[in-house]
Order: C-alpha cells, then structure tokens, then sequence
C-alpha cells in the first residue's frame, strides 16, 4: 500500500446496527494488511475530519445504511457535492459535503469510496445484530482488497 489510506467507521455504538461502522474500522485497526493507514472511529461526521480528509490519497468511509439489506453491504464511489455541506443546526455532515469541504478548506479531494452496511435493527444495545455480525469479517476483507488497489477503483470525475 503505498497510497495515503483514511478509513473513518462511523456510527453509534449504543444502538445496535449503527455501530457497525465503528466496529468494522476497529478491526482494520488491527489488521495487519492496513499498516500505515489511519483508521478513525467516530460517532459521525464532523468539520473536523476535513484537514485528515485532505491529507489521505484514498478515503474509504464505513458506515451503516438502510440501503442494502441487513446482512450485505455495498461499496460506492462518492463524489464531493458541488459545495461544502453548511448547515446551522448540527455538528454532523454528510460524507459528500465533508469531503468537498476538505476540498475547499485544503486543496486536495482524495478518492472516496462509501461502503454502507445493510442495517436489522437501531434499537437501544450495545452488540450489532446476528446478520451484522456475520457479514463485518466479509466487509473487512472486502476494505482491505479495496485499499490494496484504490486507483483501480477510483471514481470517474
């Protein structure tokens, strides 16, 4: 891996599914085949993420999604929206606004791919669902192949 890798999971930890973005960046912390990327955990995207965003090559962002059904999960090339997201009312930012806000603040818009799990249940718990359970180490291995060769993945602009 030679490119600068960002990986950020996403989500929250006390609401079953949600979760999953965390836990799944959790074990890529620890996979061996990231060395040398970062990985970040956090609760959702935030402005602050912008300066680590504009210094990555390649961005895989990890969260999860009512899109795909529970069990599977996708991963899509993102494009930045046309202008940094600005809202008044939260702290949290979509991942196209963040990343075109990384793009305006700092001059460098890495290649972004969003990998979305496929979401039971958001109830009150700590633990993620059976069918979550079973596809992270799919997702996992599915991140590392990925950022083993992001230019081949890259998003067409």
């Amino acid at each position: 891996m030679t490119d600068r890798v960002l990986v950020i999971g996403y989500g929250n930890t006390l609401r079953t599914d949600d979760g999953a973005g965390r836990r799944i960046a959790e074990r890529l912390a620890a996979d061996e085949r990231l060395a040398g990327a970062t990985v970040i955990q956090t609760h959702q995207l935030a402005p602050e993420l912008a300066l680590d965003i504009s210094a990555a090559d390649v961005l895989v962002l990890v969260d999860a999604g009512s899109g795909p059904p529970p069990g599977s999960f996708t991963i899509q090339a993102l494009q930045p929206a046309e202008r940094p997201a600005a809202t008044p009312w939260s702290h949290h930012l979509e991942p196209a606004g963040l990343v075109a806000l990384a793009g305006a603040l700092y001059g460098h818009i890495p290649i972004v791919h969003l990998v979305t799990v496929g979401i039971e249940s958001v109830d009150v718990g700590d633990r993620v669902s059976p069918a979550v359970e079973a596809v992270l180490p799919r997702v996992v291995e599915a991140i590392a192949a990925l950022v083993a060769r992001p230019a081949a993945s890259a998003p067409v602009a």
